[in-house]
């Protein structure tokens, strides 16, 4: 999918946040995100779109669909392992592959902006449930008992809600 696309709509949810409730946790009408899905995957650049949850749901539906998720497989473990420790989890970041490095940063930096207090009263989605609504986007347990699952999902949100409040994406300024 066009990176570069992704990136100019989730500028375009920061833009409408703004009076958008819960925009990235209410997912966008199925049949739009599909469209909009097909329009870039074919490279068109789509005009017109109003509703911030079709491109949210997009950059969601994106993370999802990488065959390998934007923190790899091999780094699941740290992650879970370090999801109350902050140094650590950034140090996990930090030793990902550098095109994984950047993604990430580039959506926790995105996320940060909505972690904002501004943000969070107009979309009442705090740093908890923008973790919430990113982690399995992000880290993909490939456990199939369900007790390591259930307790793992606890762990991934916190990693992701550790990353978004302490992450230095300062080197993302000009980006987002």
């Amino acid at each position: 999918m066009l990176i570069s696309y992704i990136l100019q709509k989730a500028v375009f949810i920061k833009a409408e946040v703004c009076g958008v409730f819960a925009c990235l946790r209410v997912p966008g009408d199925i049949d739009e995100v599909n469209a909009l899905k097909l329009q870039v995957d074919q490279w068109k650049v789509p005009t017109g779109l109003e509703d911030p949850h079709i491109p949210a749901s997009l950059l969601k539906l994106w993370y999802r669909e990488l065959e390998e998720p934007v923190i790899p497989h091999e780094f699941y473990e740290q992650c879970v392992m370090n999801y109350d420790s902050p140094a650590a989890a950034v140090n996990v970041v930090l030793n990902l592959p550098h095109i994984n490095k950047l993604v990430l940063c580039y959506l926790i930096r995105f996320l940060q902006v909505f972690a904002q207090a501004s943000s969070v009263s107009m979309t009442k989605m705090d740093v908890s449930n923008l973790a919430m609504v990113m982690a399995p986007n992000c880290l993909r347990c490939q456990s199939d008992d369900p007790r390591v699952i259930f307790e793992n999902t606890r762990k991934e949100m916190s990693f992701m809600r550790v990353l978004i409040q302490h992450l230095d994406t300062s080197f993302m300024d000009g980006v987002l």
